[in-house]
């Protein structure tokens, strides 16, 4: 997922506000989620169809597992993901130079691994351009799926998640058929199926240099027994709406179109010369062809909710209502604790990187109507879901 904030303030931890919360949805997200058959019947229960009529109401997607406590997209992060009973855990795929798909949220890993410590490495630092964006540092692409299990992952947005740069160098870079056997693992100790949300990342691109993504994720999701509608428990997902549409004609996998923010444009309508932006595609035409390959949609929080120009939170769109008229799902990301992540009237003091009023948002998004949300802190998801939904009377 994109992230909204572009900048990034330097940090103050709050830690022990933050044990109290993951202690306290550690209890209440498995008691609430954490069995089989506990999941709460949706209004929504026929949007998206096959297995996704079977997710609860309100589901609670871990952000690249439960980032806001573990480096993104490790197993540590997974697995606490888990242990506190969010729905489904998401994994971003990027190839390596021998076609392996690993989980990074974007191919130039400078400031998720410790690359840069590796003097072996030093001659692989490069200038890119990636989706039209010029990036200098070391990309996955350049590296054998070997060389890269040599590297380990580290924080990403240190001077925010200050607590998280403990966890620095415990972890490998996971590839994706590892987090499939990880997941049949938990799986059969839990007794049920462990649900994945999984992003192509930059799929026009790297079909550009010859490492197309969707093929080799479908041959994945085929071995493992993830590529049907009603049984995967696994979504498809990708900011490249052809993406899906190829996905589709390979596995019977859902999907889901990720939206950015307005005025925005996929960069394979970009690089096809298709003239429709994110604006095109919110209206009832757009959501109507989306809904004509997809499942749902993964739009950015501002398209349900935009914020005023002083920073403070809006008024709602039409865009829940009209994508439940035709039939799709709504995920939207990404619900952080962090005050700089927040709107200003969510924020609590003048720490950016404390935590707000993360409870009262989670609240207000759930109020719209969307079918889940994507959260770095799971636990606090978990436990705004079930004040929520004791107001609602469920």
């Amino acid at each position: 997922m994109t992230d909204q904030a572009a900048k990034e303030p330097a940090p103050r931890t709050g830690t022990a506000r933050r044990a109290l919360l993951g202690a306290a949805a550690l209890g209440a997200g498995a008691a609430v989620v954490g069995l089989p058959g506990a999941a709460v019947a949706s209004e929504g229960r026929g949007r998206g169809g096959g297995a996704l009529r079977d997710l609860p109401e309100v589901t609670v997607i871990g952000h690249r597992g439960t980032s806001g406590y573990r480096p993104e997209h490790t197993f540590g992060s997974y697995q606490l993901a888990l242990d506190m009973g969010v729905h489904i855990i998401e994994q971003d795929l990027v190839p390596t130079k021998d076609g392996h798909l690993v989980c990074r949220h974007e191919n130039d890993i400078t400031q998720t691994t410790d690359v840069a410590q590796h003097p072996e490495f030093a001659a692989r630092r490069t200038t890119k351009t990636v989706d039209g964006a010029k990036l200098t540092g070391w990309f996955t692409e350049d590296f054998t799926l070997a060389e890269l299990k040599t590297l380990r992952a580290v924080e990403r947005i240190p001077a925010n998640r200050q607590h998280n740069t403990l966890y620095n160098g415990r972890w490998e870079v996971p590839t994706f058929e590892e987090v499939l056997e990880w997941a049949e693992r938990e799986g059969r100790a839990r007794g049920r199926k462990i649900w994945l949300y999984v992003e192509t990342k930059h799929p026009t691109y790297f079909r550009g240099i010859g490492l197309g993504l969707e093929e080799r994720l479908a041959r994945l999701l085929r071995r493992y027994g993830r590529d049907s509608r009603d049984s995967s428990a696994l979504i498809l997902q990708s900011f490249e709406p052809t993406s899906i549409q190829r996905l589709r004609k390979l596995v019977r996998t859902p999907g889901i179109v990720l939206l950015s923010t307005a005025g925005t444009k996929p960069y394979d309508f970009e690089a096809t010369g298709d003239p429709r932006t994110t604006d095109d595609l919110v209206t009832p035409a757009g959501l109507k062809w989306i809904a004509s390959f997809a499942d749902g949609i993964g739009p950015d929080l501002s398209l349900v909710i935009p914020r005023k120009a002083d920073g403070t939170l809006g008024t709602p769109t039409s865009l829940v209502r009209d994508a439940h008229a035709k039939g799709l799902r709504l995920h939207p990301y990404t619900v952080r604790n962090e005050n700089t992540f927040l709107p200003v009237d969510y924020r609590i003091g003048s720490d950016p990187n404390a935590y707000g009023d993360a409870f009262r948002l989670f609240e207000t998004y759930y109020a719209t109507g969307i079918d889940g949300l994507f959260s770095d802190n799971g636990d606090t998801a978990l436990l705004a879901r079930e004040s929520y939904l004791a107001k609602k009377g469920r």
